[in-house]
């Protein structure tokens, strides 16, 4: 079997919000091969900034786009391919956008195996330590108290038994976070978990601060108070607070999962399988487990996302908790051919072959920017 096209396909809503909300757009990778087998991935990142990563003609044999690198390859050597992209990026890669985009390719030459052996591709990477997931509720702060609890009372209807909610108007002062937290608590009960995404924001000493304010309301973790850079402030702030202290979405790597695990002394590695791909996200995994660290998925786009984090949750022994994006984007509830949908808390795993994701090609039709 070999590898036919790579296309980046880019859908985007018709109005933007200038909001920290990646739900808006997505960035999809097709892999079709001469057997007729068609890989999907994803990519959370700068949509045009992956699409040229990916579609670049070569320059050289070490700056290289990943589209011309993949011709003509076999898809079932995964992880060759991966060093053969990371070794033909090397000027220009290593970490950030190309990492991204290779995450995507990653995703679809795994679906791609899934489906050519018929087996679904948790089975491919040793096998499932669960069958379902629990699932939480991930939204974005509204912008009152009033209407943030509403997201609250709505998540436990639905079934949920826990949500995050996250970024602006959130963490400007104590008073206002309080009125947030109270609202939020009220409306959840003692028997429902809440988390907290501050969206780097603070500093280690703010963030002290806060976490001690925050006690009484019972927050499962706090999530990227600082600077995804500021390693001695998340060090400061692991042995200062009794909350699990959760970051890691803006990486790509093992190696920069290693400094926030190692360095900065974090009690939940977020892993994004649209950012790191399955390849890099079992070795993470791995790592953080020998250090005793769990793990959860960051997904704020697509079920394409969702089918990837389940696989990987599946796969390890240390996973804690799915993240799945309830924001009313058309996108991503309308881009799978079936939605996957919670039930009392919890996600199945997929069963079918390769991811489990198969696309609503109306959708794809609807949003794209540029040519299918």
């Amino acid at each position: 079997m070999k590898i036919t096209d790579v296309t980046a396909i880019y859908l985007r809503l018709p109005e933007i919000k200038a909001r920290t909300d990646s739900s808006q757009d997505a960035l999809l990778v097709r892999i079709d091969t001469d057997a007729g087998i068609t890989g999907w991935g994803e990519v959370d990142g700068c949509p045009w900034v992956v699409k040229a990563i990916i579609d670049a003609p070569m320059s050289h044999t070490i700056v290289t786009g990943l589209r011309n690198l993949l011709l003509g390859e076999d898809p079932m050597d995964v992880q060759r391919l991966w060093t053969k992209m990371y070794e033909g990026t090397l000027y220009y890669g290593r970490e950030g956008a190309v990492i991204q985009a290779m995450a995507g390719i990653d995703l679809a030459l795994w679906d791609i195996k899934g489906k050519a052996l018929d087996q679904p591709v948790w089975k491919l990477l040793g096998g499932r330590y669960r069958d379902k997931l629990r699932v939480y509720s991930s939204n974005m702060f509204q912008f009152t108290p009033e209407e943030t609890a509403d997201r609250v009372r709505a998540a436990r209807d639905e079934g949920f038994t826990a949500a995050k909610f996250g970024w602006e108007p959130f963490g400007k002062d104590p008073r206002t976070d309080c009125a947030y937290l109270d609202a939020m608590r009220a409306a959840a009960g003692d028997d429902f978990d809440l988390m907290l995404d501050v969206g780097l924001i603070w500093d280690a000493t703010t963030t002290i601060q806060r976490a001690r304010l925050f006690e009484p309301y019972g927050l499962a973790w706090i999530e990227e108070p600082v600077h995804p850079d500021d390693i001695a402030g998340y060090r400061r702030i692991s042995q200062h607070i009794t909350q699990r202290l959760a970051a890691g979405e803006e990486e790509c790597t093992l190696r920069g999962f290693r400094t926030l695990i190692d360095e900065g002394g974090i009690g939940l590695a977020q892993i994004d399988l649209t950012r790191c791909g399955l390849t890099q996200a079992m070795k993470i995994a791995e790592h953080a487990a020998s250090r005793g660290v769990l793990v959860a998925n960051h997904n704020f786009t697509t079920d394409l996302n969702t089918a990837a984090s389940l696989t990987f949750l599946a796969a390890v022994p240390n996973a804690l908790m799915l993240e799945y994006c309830v924001e009313p984007s058309e996108i991503s509830a309308n881009l799978a051919r079936r939605p996957f949908v919670q039930k009392d808390g919890f996600m199945a795993v997929p069963e079918e072959p390769g991811l489990g994701f198969e696309p609503n090609f109306e959708t794809i039709e609807k949003f794209v920017v540029d040519s299918i």
